[in-house]
């Protein structure tokens, strides 16, 4: 989006991998202190038929996740940065690669057999799709997340004959995305970090023309990591879904919108300092507010009544879900 998302240091960069033999579709897994994760995440993504070059950026971790992965996954691309750089940390990587496709993938979900083929398919049959999101599956129930019914039926009107549902916004863990389209609109926003950060990108892609598809064909696997921490998630989604509502929405829904926010926070210091740290941001925010074109600002109005409704987009119990 702006020249300001320059990082300010150079992350060291082992080896491209060897074995990497799809040709269309890469997989960017971003990790930070959770070792043995990582490393089920890299053995899961090892034995996917595809054979996907997968890039691993560990995030400043200190329980020597590097030097795990360099053990015992050499044949994965390993950047390891010297800080935490969040949701930046996918837009390193995918400056490394010249596929043109990238999938997300989290240190805690895995992609089924035959999605990433089958995602590269789609998009290369349809060159208006820049985001394919899967259906996602909760383990160890094996059971669909709450959020796939409202993908499934979404209520945001795209293009006709697209091959999904039109969605607003995406899931990054799982979702595939056009490349050239992710670097065309900047990639995920320095500021927000982590904790709905796919909101502003997806706005954006919208901005710039491009569709957002659920594809019920794909699937990905989520068995939600016990190494977190579930204050802080909440708190910077809070602040980063204001901070969006503020930085494109146009003023009468800006205005609605933040109202509808306010009064669904729970009254503690977690949503205190989520609050806070929205409106400490406001000079910034409101240097670079570009109010959405009408047809992507379209997509947002129809989801308005599934983000007052939906028991799936939370910030209560510690935990913030994404929209669809």
């Amino acid at each position: 989006m702006t020249a300001g998302r320059a990082l300010s240091d150079e992350p060291l960069v082992d080896g491209p991998s060897p074995r990497a033999t799809d040709d269309r579709v890469a997989v960017v897994v971003i990790t930070h202190n959770r070792r043995d994760e990582a490393l089920a995440a890299l053995a899961r993504l090892r034995d996917l038929p595809e054979a996907p070059h997968v890039v691993v950026v560990d995030n400043g971790s200190r329980d020597g996740t590097a030097d795990a992965i360099r053990r015992e996954h050499p044949w994965a691309e390993l950047i390891a940065s010297p800080e935490n750089l969040g949701a930046v940390g996918r837009n390193v990587a995918v400056r490394s690669l010249t596929t043109p496709y990238v999938a997300f993938c989290d240190d805690d979900t895995w992609w089924e057999p035959g999605s990433l083929r089958r995602a590269a398919d789609v998009l290369d049959a349809d060159p208006r799709v820049a985001v394919l999101t899967a259906r996602i599956v909760v383990e160890p129930r094996g059971t669909e997340d709450p959020i796939v019914a409202e993908l499934r039926d979404s209520p945001v009107r795209g293009a006709p004959g697209l091959p999904g549902p039109a969605l607003g916004s995406f899931l990054a863990g799982a979702s595939v995305l056009r490349r050239d389209a992710f670097e065309q609109v900047g990639g995920f926003h320095a500021r927000l970090w982590l904790g709905g950060e796919e909101e502003l990108l997806a706005a954006d892609l919208a901005a710039a023309g491009w569709e957002l598809c659920y594809l019920e064909e794909l699937t990905v696997h989520h068995q939600a990591s016990t190494v977190r921490d579930h204050d802080r998630r909440r708190r910077d989604g809070i602040r980063n879904t204001l901070w969006f509502t503020w930085l494109r929405r146009p003023v009468r829904p800006m205005l609605r919108r933040t109202g509808e926010v306010l009064r669904s926070l729970p009254r503690d210091r977690v949503s205190l300092a989520g609050v806070l740290l929205a409106v400490r941001g406001l000079p910034w925010v409101l240097r670079e507010r570009r109010p959405l074109p009408e047809h992507a600002e379209a997509r947002f109005r129809a989801l308005a009544h599934a983000q007052r409704t939906s028991t799936a987009r939370t910030y209560s119990h510690g935990r913030r879900r994404s929209r669809g």
